[in-house]
């Protein structure tokens, strides 16, 4: 079915976060204290993204699983620093127990969220720009989402790294803009570079600069590693030292990168509702979590003309 509104793919993770470290703790608290301040912003992001971009369809995405087995397993840095020291992922102690109040409250007013055991939110996030008719919008903080991109589809990224009151709309001729590289070499580059925040170390002496010159002249990191062994290639003696000590690492690195785009998923109705599914349940939260003024908002802006 074609669609002429976007679907909004919703990277949870990377707005609740950004939620709870814009809006402080004594800003936003239940009436017995208990802050809410991760689930009243990332309410009133969805609320400004529904007003703005005027969407048919939406689905949260969310992590199952923030440090998959699989990738840890091809590169045991991935994440590691971000291991706490009893296990599982370093989260504020007030954030972790917002989290079910944002699934709570998108169960009542019919927003889907979805997570897939093994997976990450990037994950279903890839899975579903594939598979959902476009025009598709992938909302996220995440660099390595960029990946996604693709006209063809179209899937569009909008980069909320400056909020998401001044987003980045970006289509493959922003992607080449912002770091050299089209959209589908995103994952080459990203490999190449390192991320210190995903536990990617890159290969030492190569930056961004540098991995965007590397794929433009050899076409991806397939056709790096082939020149590698060919002598008549063009490589200063230098950056072939460099490269060569880390083909291991390069050998899994853009695995671990790429995002999932055959996660198992349920079925998903994405249409967006007009109304709340469960408006007395809506209400009962809104009261309880002191999050009237956020879900009124979200509920005006589902209501609002979307044609």
């Amino acid at each position: 079915m074609a669609h002429r509104q976007p679907i909004l793919l919703i990277d949870s993770p990377s707005l609740y976060f950004r939620a709870y470290f814009g809006i402080p703790e004594s800003a936003a608290k239940t009436g017995d204290g208990q802050p809410v301040n991760a689930v009243r912003g990332f309410l009133d992001m969805l609320a400004q993204l529904v007003r703005t971009r005027r969407p048919d369809r939406m689905i949260c995405a969310f992590d199952h699983d923030w440090r998959p087995a699989w990738r840890v397993e091809l590169l045991p840095s991935y994440k590691a620093h971000r291991v706490a020291p009893e296990g599982g992922e370093v989260v504020p102690d007030t954030l972790s127990p917002q989290v079910p109040m944002i699934l709570e409250v998108l169960d009542a007013l019919g927003i889907p969220a979805v997570g897939a055991t093994g997976y990450e939110a990037d994950d279903v996030l890839g899975t579903l720009a594939v598979t959902q008719p476009g025009p598709v919008e992938v909302v996220s903080g995440d660099r390595d989402l960029f990946q996604l991109v693709d006209d063809a589809h179209p899937v569009r990224l909008l980069y909320v790294g400056r909020g998401v009151a001044k987003l980045d709309d970006c289509d493959d001729a922003a992607v080449r803009t912002r770091y050299g590289v089209p959209a589908d070499r995103y994952a080459d580059f990203a490999a190449l570079r390192g991320d210190p925040s995903d536990g990617l170390p890159g290969v030492a002496g190569v930056g961004e600069k540098t991995a965007a010159r590397l794929i433009d002249r050899y076409g991806g990191l397939d056709g790096i590693l082939a020149a590698l062994d060919d002598p008549r290639s063009g490589f200063a003696p230098g950056l072939r030292a460099k490269l060569d000590a880390a083909r291991d690492y390069l050998a899994v690195a853009p695995k671990v990168v790429r995002v999932a785009t055959d996660v198992p998923l349920p079925e998903l109705d994405p249409a967006l509702p007009t109304s709340p599914a469960d408006p007395d349940r809506l209400l009962e939260l809104a009261q309880r979590w002191n999050l009237a003024g956020s879900c009124r908002r979200l509920v005006d802006a589902l209501a609002g003309d979307r044609s």
